[in-house]
C-alpha cells in the first residue's frame, strides 16, 4: 500500500538532494587563506575563467598571485618596463607591442621553466 503521508519529502523517491559544492578552491600561503570560487561562478558569471579572474583580482588587491599560479613575464632588456600575464599569448602581445614602439628587445619567461624567448624589434614589425 502506498504511503500518502506528508513528511516533508517533496521529491518522489527520496529526500531533497544536497547541492554539491564542487566550486574550485584557491589558496594563498602568503595570506594564509583559502577561497571557494562560488562567487566568481555564481555572481560574476565568469565560468571556466573563474580561477584566472580570481588570480588577477587577488594580484590587483594584494600585490601577489595566489599559490600555484604560474605567470608569463615579459621584461624589456633595455628599459625598466615589464608586464606579467597568466597566458603566454598576452605576454607575447605585450612584448611585440613594446618592441615595435620602442625598438627594444623583450625577454619572455615562464615561472615553471627556464626557457626564455626573446622578441626583437624587427620581429614585431
Amino acid at each position: 500500500m502506498p504511503d500518502d503521508s506528508n513528511d516533508g519529502d517533496d521529491h518522489p523517491g527520496g529526500p531533497t538532494p544536497t547541492e554539491l559544492d564542487d566550486a574550485p578552491k584557491v589558496s594563498c600561503s602568503r595570506c594564509d587563506r583559502e577561497w571557494d570560487l562560488g562567487y566568481e561562478l555564481d555572481e560574476l558569471g565568469v565560468g571556466n575563467q573563474a580561477i584566472e579572474q580570481f588570480a588577477l583580482d587577488h594580484k590587483r588587491h594584494t600585490g601577489h598571485f595566489p599559490d600555484d599560479v604560474a605567470t608569463w613575464f615579459a621584461e624589456c632588456r633595455r628599459c625598466p618596463e615589464g608586464s606579467e600575464h597568466l597566458a603566454r599569448h598576452a605576454a607575447e602581445r605585450w612584448a611585440k607591442i613594446h618592441a615595435r614602439h620602442t625598438r627594444h628587445s623583450v625577454a619572455i619567461e615562464h615561472a615553471v621553466d627556464d626557457e626564455t624567448t626573446v622578441v626583437e624589434p624587427e620581429d614585431a614589425q
